[in-house]
């Protein structure tokens, strides 16, 4: 059953009479179709029973009739009013709109507004929790496209690591990864991260100009998107030989990622994955330093459902990705970050991220 029939199905089944999908990455899930609008109006309006259409901004019509959407195709120019030209693409197919499904985390207020001056009488639902329990178990076509980025991802490092030199600022050595990448025709999943020294405690610092000295650790933070699908990786190195401080951190993190990795498998709970790893380095004596979640869902987006927290009961189903990313941020020390991506498998787990965790020692 392809993605569409099976929504059309949820629709019957809730009586819901269409759902109106708007979330550019769900857009994608859904028509195949990428598209970044901007301001302008993108979705795609699927009915229960009716033929589901998409609209987007014109000039965007004929790359989703490449991308391989086989419905209609509704255009709008700038001076067109979009919602009208959506209304009677509704109407043309005879539908009386008494409930639509939403993605109420996505759609603004002034577009809600917009569509109940439409519809008045209709009643408007939570599409957000179908959606996320649709794209959370990939298929195996999926799966494919999530190794070749991670294999990228790796790639990346590897780049990364060879760039690095004494007097080379982070930017430098960001540019060189993300021009690599472009030399593969892919591009990143979000804005790299290349921090040194001090900076590397900051968990979602920001690079600059401050330039790679002896002594420094460093922390890689990217991602590669291939065919839509988007990796995840982080990885921390030593410039010069690193402290024992800075040693004790690093193996603390890679015993609390290595041990929530070893965990993952059918019916354990995403909150004993970060229970694991936060014990883990709780008993290093590092607990106050860990201060995010340990992971979040892989796929289309970057980050998706679910969250990986020490509140989250869900069990894992084979076919789940997400990423295994403890920390550690001691300001006066260092921050360490090992980040991989992991896929749910029938008996266990599979490790898409290769790099070596093994602490690697630049000279």
């Amino acid at each position: 059953m392809n993605k569409l029939n099976q929504l059309q199905n949820y629709l019957k089944e809730n009586e819901y009479d269409a759902a109106f999908i708007t979330t550019p990455d769900n857009v994608f899930y859904f028509s195949h179709f990428k598209s970044n609008p901007h301001e302008r109006l993108l979705g795609v309006m699927v009915f229960k029973d009716a033929e589901p259409f998409l609209i987007c901004p014109k000039m965007e019509a004929p790359d989703a009739k490449a991308s391989g959407w086989n419905g209609e195709i509704i255009g709008h120019l700038d001076t067109d009013n979009p919602w009208e030209l959506l209304a009677q693409a509704v109407q043309s197919r005879g539908v009386q709109m008494t409930t639509m499904a939403i993605e109420k985390s996505h759609l603004t207020v002034e577009r809600l507004e917009a569509l109940q001056q439409i519809y008045p009488q209709a009643n408007f639902v939570r599409l957000d929790d179908q959606i996320n329990q649709y794209r959370v178990i990939k298929d195996e076509v999926e799966i494919e496209k999530l190794r070749k980025a991670a294999s990228l991802a790796d790639y990346a490092i590897e780049v990364g690591c060879k760039e690095i030199a004494e007097g080379k600022t982070e930017m430098e050595i960001l540019t060189a990864i993300e021009n690599a990448i472009k030399e593969k025709g892919c591009s990143m999943s979000f804005e790299t991260m290349v921090l040194s020294g001090p900076k590397t405690a900051s968990p979602h610092g920001t690079p600059g100009d401050r330039k790679i000295q002896k002594g420094d650790m460093i922390l890689f933070d990217l991602g590669v998107i291939y065919d839509g699908y988007c990796s995840d990786i982080t990885r921390t190195v030593a410039f010069g030989e690193p402290s024992e401080a800075q040693k004790e951190i690093y193996n603390a993190v890679r015993q609390a990622n290595e041990g929530a990795i070893a965990a993952v498998k059918p019916g354990v709970r995403a909150m004993d994955l970060d229970k694991i790893a936060r014990d883990t380095i709780s008993d290093a004596g590092y607990g106050e330093y860990f201060t995010h979640r340990l992971g979040h869902g892989l796929g289309i987006s970057v980050h998706e459902f679910p969250s990986v927290t020490g509140t989250n009961e869900m069990e894992l189903s084979p076919g789940m990705v997400f990423t295994i990313e403890p920390g550690i941020y001691k300001a006066d020390v260092t921050g360490v970050r090992i980040e991989d991506d992991v896929v749910v498998t029938e008996n266990g787990v599979e490790v898409l991220t290769k790099f070596t965790k093994e602490l690697v020692v630049l000279s």
